[in-house]
């Protein structure tokens, strides 16, 4: 590929990932994988690198993957809704309360449908070393409730907004990683990568927060706010007997400036940090056409205090915005990842993969989370690569993710009930070239 046609892919890709919408990512709010090949078989790469993406789960994988680029574009779609039963009676909030409303029923939330985009590009420097660079994308917190898809007011839409019916909030992640990977012996290899992270927020109709405030005029209802700091993940890989291989990766939590626009809404005056992240697993090649991979992560929520605060107390003994102030109440997960890989013909490989994960939100916790709905905690993945000729190969692959609830009554007023729901579905499409 010329440099000209190189510059322009990725400018494309830079562009796509920066503008792209945020979405409800599958596992909390981080993607269940990043590049196609991984996503068609659980996610699971972090002893198995394959394409210049390996990186952003094992920077120790991408000097095994030699000269190469790959870009990809998902279309994932979450379909999020909440219910509430109605309130009447002793337990329910006075009709003065707007938080607490008492008439009941379901809200399905708008922009289901999302373009999630990847880019990485790898260079050998030698034999034995690497350099390389990957863009990809988290979701985040996007939902819009309508309160006229109810009936009557729900939760947050109508009673929690300020006049238009509508409530929601975004949060984008660009990430971009620059990686250096060494082999130490021919089959083993380390790797550290510097992050760059950009984030994008904005609230709307949360009006009825303000009350509780340490900024009242930074809660809602301000546009964009941006957010960006830099991190970095560590990693090793090696065959540790004949056909079995290990890997481990650890990020660090990254911290991000703050969004000034809404730090009346965020813990520590609208702090928002990426949290850490130690991912390990086991690569076993069980015949000379299939691969068999396991990996557990481990991903923590609760050291965010703008994602781990629990709602209550905090609601009423700190205010919003301060550093014990209210937050989703997030708890920190274990995921578990298994993957399967068969090469059928010298130019057909077949994948796929199962995912299971511990529930970040707990049932005290649903009411803050109706903003932020991340209930999922299985999904089933699919994928193929067809190799084109012997520099080019196309992949696809596929998730879904059946439908999770989370239901707990309202802590303003006991006597209703909310249930959160989702389920998901994914189907992304990447070319990979070698060079």
């Amino acid at each position: 590929m010329s440099r000209t046609k190189r510059n322009a892919v990725l400018a494309l890709a830079v562009a796509a990932a920066v503008t792209a919408p945020g979405a409800f990512a599958s596992v909390g709010y981080f993607s269940h994988g990043y590049s196609m090949i991984e996503k068609g078989m659980a996610g699971t790469g972090v002893a198995f690198a394959q394409d210049s993406l390996a990186a952003i789960t094992n920077p120790a994988g991408m000097v095994l993957v030699g000269n190469r680029m790959d870009g990809g574009v998902s279309l994932f779609s979450p379909m999020r809704e909440y219910s509430t039963t109605s309130c009447v009676g002793a337990g329910c909030a006075p009709p003065s309360f707007p938080i607490a409303p008492y008439a009941g029923g379901t809200v399905e939330s708008d922009n289901s449908i999302f373009l999630v985009p990847s880019f990485g590009a790898n260079w050998m420097l030698d034999a034995n070393s690497s350099a390389g660079f990957d863009l990809y994308v988290n979701g985040g917190m996007s939902t819009m409730w309508k309160a006229g898809d109810t009936g009557g007011p729900g939760v947050y839409s109508g009673a929690y907004s300020g006049g238009d019916g509508t409530a929601g909030v975004y949060l984008g992640q660009v990430f971009l990683s620059g990686t250096y990977a060494r082999k130490i012996t021919p089959t083993s290899s380390w790797g550290a990568s510097l992050i760059y992270a950009y984030q994008r927020f904005k609230a709307h109709g949360l009006e009825a927060f303000k009350g509780f405030s340490s900024d009242p005029d930074n809660v809602t209802n301000n546009g964009n706010a941006y957010s960006t700091g830099f991190g970095y993940k560590l990693g090793a890989q090696g065959e540790v007997s004949p056909g079995v291989s290990f890997g481990a990766s650890y990020q660090g939590q990254i911290s991000m400036s703050e969004f000034d626009r809404y730090k009346g809404l965020f813990a520590e005056q609208g702090g928002f940090d990426i949290p850490a992240t130690a991912t390990a697993g086991l690569a076993w090649k069980t015949s000379p056409a299939t691969v068999l991979t396991f990996e557990t992560q481990r991903i923590w929520f609760s050291k965010v205090k703008s994602v781990g605060n629990t709602m209550m107390p905090g609601l009423m003994t700190s205010m919003l915005g301060n550093s014990n102030g209210a937050g989703f109440g997030w708890q920190d997960i274990d995921i578990y990842r298994l993957g399967y890989q068969w090469e059928s013909s010298p130019g057909m490989t077949w994948r796929a993969g199962y995912i299971k994960n511990d529930q970040p939100i707990p049932s005290s916790e649903v009411l803050f989370n109706i903003l932020a709905p991340g209930v999922q905690t299985q999904h089933f993945t699919f994928g193929l690569t067809k190799q084109m000729d012997k520099n080019n190969d196309l992949t696809f692959a596929a998730m879904y993710s059946p439908e999770e609830t989370v239901s707990g009554p309202n802590p303003l007023s006991p006597g209703q009930n909310i249930e959160l729901r989702m389920k998901q579905y994914d189907l992304g499409l990447a070319w990979g070239r070698k060079f």
